[in-house]
């Protein structure tokens, strides 16, 4: 059985809702009617294009693009932006090489922390504490992209990131690389450290 192929570590983690539904409360709230309202608009304009609903409801109505998109794809069929019910459904679609690098990644993490998931979530792997998203990953072809959810921590590492090639929001590591565990521990903190000094409350256990 191949790395990827490999099941049960995080097949049964799921997080951030992913259906478009879970937008109408907030839809509601923030425009002032009932989704029955809103789903006749968009019986009125389904011969449109989908560039031409969105900017009929932004232009029309002031919605954002986030509730313009929830809205015109459910319309149009799509309730869900689910891609993958799962990390290791995710994973499948690589390597063995990038899938153990990735493991091995989250690895270097949970070690430490041993309340943090690894969930899925904007169809990626990320780190997760309690509610809060700690580190994202996402595979490419010929490299691995990090990113945490505070950049300015990237900033702040600026050393010790020195031999990587480093974004505005995220840092690239070879497809087979041999993980920095105290690189990605150093990390994690100070993400942490962040998300709590903007008012965040975080629960772990740290052994």
């Amino acid at each position: 059985m191949s790395v990827c192929e490999k099941r049960g570590q995080y097949d049964q983690i799921m997080a951030a809702n992913p259906d478009r539904a879970s937008y109408f409360p907030a839809i509601e709230k923030k425009y002032e009617q009932p989704m029955t309202y809103w789903f006749d608009q968009m019986k009125e304009i389904s011969d449109r294009k989908y560039p031409e609903q969105i900017a009929y409801l932004r232009e029309n109505y002031g919605f954002s693009q986030a509730h313009a998109n929830a809205l015109v794809l459910y319309s149009r069929g799509s309730t869900t932006s689910r891609k993958y019910v799962s990390v290791d459904d995710y994973l499948r679609q690589f390597d063995d090489v990038k899938c153990e690098t990735v493991r091995s990644i989250f690895k270097a993490m949970t070690g430490k922390y041993k309340k943090m998931d690894v969930v899925i979530a904007w169809n990626h792997p990320f780190a997760q504490i309690g509610d809060r998203y700690i580190m994202g990953v996402s595979v490419h072809q010929n490299h691995i992209l990090l990113g945490p959810t505070r950049t300015e921590v990237l900033t702040e590492l600026a050393s010790d990131l020195s031999r990587y090639v480093v974004n505005k929001k995220t840092f690239k590591v070879p497809v087979d690389w041999k993980v920095d565990t105290k690189l990605m521990r150093k990390m994690v903190e100070l993400t942490i450290k962040r998300l709590l000094s903007g008012g965040d409350r975080l629960s772990w256990t740290v052994t």
